[in-house]
């Protein structure tokens, strides 16, 4: 039998201040990444037609964008390096280069803001001429097992040059376990792996591929990506990065995901991240250019939802505007 008229849960949501004592907070700044994405040369900021409100930017300018978001108390930053076509090569050899893109802007971010943690994303996917990531065999598909030293090359690159965290978002068996070695056997016992460990081939990359221009010459990355249709593929394959030595998993993209973020959560006790991506940003955008939603109302409600989800940490493209979108 129901317990109405005793029971009136609108009693909890009467008035603004009960709302927001029953109501659980949204994560704080600190529980958020800001990817960025960086490009050669000096005094250069590229807006991203795609992503509204995001720019490719050289690396001067991105410590004077970095400033008031570094203020607002975000907890760190992805960086992403969109090179030149010049650096790009059939194996992606670029992207471990000493004094490379990403090398480069870890070292000056680093030393402007040494508190601020940088991850960096290990891929070769900007850096190939192909547009996969990894190298390609004779056969036209990606080469697993020898991709696995380059990216193991990156990561260390990344790591002499200051950054807190690796990021492989390559989503080759093994990745993990060939960096957690190759970092070890460097003396970088200590960098923290952040695994896109559950990476599904999602539509929601397309604005991101434009920022990175990062999309295939042919074909697609389904062979290596997570089908978004098997479930128990999804969840095993974070299972596998935390028994490689993942100190992070990570589900990506977020929104259409929930539910694997929750299952994932329950199965492990690392810090479970998740990528709220290109594409979930812009559709919001859209949707509130086009007077169908409040953009503040939506980014707050949907960003409920992952950290409800159980996300520990939310890379974002929000994280930029936290103050705008999150405060009060």
């Amino acid at each position: 039998m129901s317990s109405f008229p005793c029971t009136r849960l609108r009693r909890y949501r009467r008035t603004e201040s009960l709302r927001q004592m029953f109501s659980e907070p949204l994560p704080p700044p600190s529980k958020f990444i800001w990817p960025i994405f960086i490009i050669e040369g000096k005094g250069k900021e590229i807006k991203i037609d795609s992503m509204p409100g995001q720019s490719r930017m050289s690396i001067d300018i991105a410590l004077k964008r970095l400033k008031p978001v570094v203020e607002s108390g975000i907890g760190g930053i992805m960086i992403f390096g969109v090179p030149e076509d010049k650096c790009k090569s059939p194996d992606g050899r670029h992207a471990y280069m000493k004094n490379g893109l990403v090398q480069n802007a870890v070292r000056k971010i680093k030393k402007t803001f040494p508190d601020l943690i940088v991850f960096t994303d290990v891929c070769l996917c900007s850096y190939t001429k192909h547009g996969h990531c990894g190298t390609i065999d004779s056969n036209g598909d990606v080469d697993n097992d020898a991709t696995l030293e380059t990216l193991a090359k990156v990561a260390v690159s990344h790591a002499e040059a200051g950054a807190d965290a690796v990021a492989p978002s390559a989503m080759m068996d093994g990745q993990v376990l060939a960096i957690r070695d190759s970092l070890s056997e460097n003396g970088f016992k200590n960098i923290l792996i952040m695994s896109y460990s559950t990476k599904f081939a999602s539509s929601f990359y397309g604005p991101f591929r434009d920022a990175a221009d990062s999309k295939p010459m042919s074909g697609d990355r389904k062979s290596y990506q997570s089908p978004f249709s098997d479930l128990k593929q999804a969840i095993r394959e974070s299972i596998e990065d935390e028994k490689e030595g993942a100190d992070i998993l990570m589900v990506k993209p977020a929104l259409c995901y929930l539910d694997i973020i929750s299952k994932i959560k329950e199965r492990t006790l690392l810090p479970v991240a998740t990528y709220n991506v290109s594409g979930e940003y812009s559709m919001l955008i859209a949707s509130s250019e086009r007077g169908f939603g409040d953009l503040k109302a939506m980014v707050r409600e949907s960003t409920a939802a992952i950290h409800r989800s159980g996300a520990d940490i939310i890379i974002s493209y929000w994280a930029s505007r936290y103050k705008e979108m999150f405060e009060l």
